[in-house]
């Protein structure tokens, strides 16, 4: 017996999520170990971790394999200044109203599994994808 196809994802890519809720962006350990495999430097750059025994920041970039087991938290940070950052900086603008990922194929857990199309779940109410579905 073979599985239904999954619907068409309805994302119009305006990148309003992105944009919104881009800079809590937190990865799992499995999310930062594969970027240390794969030597994402440019993605790792841009999270600290919280571990159990400190409170202060480690660069993602300092960390090895066997630190991630001792990370309370990640959270994304400016590498260049060490604050927040206000808007993701993996998002990239390719058209007027159009964004996508660039880091699509690797991006953190949360971004891949975030349809608010499915929960019908916002904290905004310009989302296309929500109206578009609202009208059907």
């Amino acid at each position: 017996m073979s599985e239904p196809l999954p619907e068409e994802e309805p994302c119009e890519q305006c990148g309003l999520c992105c944009r919104i809720f881009g800079p809590g962006i937190a990865p799992t350990p499995a999310n930062v170990y594969t970027w240390m495999e794969q030597e994402r430097t440019d993605i790792l750059r841009w999270f600290v971790a919280f571990m159990e025994n400190g409170s202060t920041p480690v660069p993602c970039t300092s960390l090895s394999a066997s630190d991630l087991g001792n990370v309370v938290v990640f959270e994304m940070r400016d590498p260049d200044t060490a604050g927040y950052v206000t808007v993701c900086p993996f998002l990239r603008r390719v058209a007027k109203e159009r964004y996508l990922c660039g880091i699509h194929t690797v991006k953190p857990e949360m971004c891949c599994t975030y349809q608010p199309w499915v929960w019908g779940e916002t904290y905004f109410n310009k989302c296309k994808s929500l109206k578009k579905i609202a009208r059907r």
